[in-house]
């Protein structure tokens, strides 16, 4: 279950950051005093505001359950390399080799943190 709940934190804050990056997109604008009527009719920045606050909980709740020194590595690399697969899939942004050679290292990483805890 703990890991479920990770899980679940890195997919919320990953999803959060996709949308974030939506509502910042035209047509769309950024959310103003000067303009309330467009920060209320952006509903990927509400979204993505209540996602955040989701994976906030969720990351509490793993802490109840793991190490702070698994569940912040974990949770962290795990969004990095969730938002860089989700920003090729969703905005088709650039995809290097070095990226997908980094994201494996911090995996790599992450997971010579955790072996010995979990």
């Amino acid at each position: 279950m703990k890991w479920i709940i990770l899980i679940l934190g890195i997919l919320s804050n990953a999803s959060a950051s996709v949308l974030v990056k939506m509502a910042m997109m035209p047509p769309r604008k950024f959310p103003s005093l000067s303009d309330p009527m467009a920060a209320l009719s952006n509903w990927p920045f509400w979204v993505g505001l209540v996602l955040y606050g989701a994976a906030f909980l969720l990351y509490a709740a793993a802490l109840a359950r793991l190490p702070l020194n698994v569940a912040h590595p974990v949770l962290t690399a795990g969004a990095i390399a969730t938002v860089a697969l989700f920003s090729l899939l969703f905005f088709r942004e650039s995809f290097h080799w070095t990226t997908g050679v980094g994201i494996a290292l911090v995996i790599a990483g992450v997971g010579l943190i955790t072996a010995r805890v979990v």
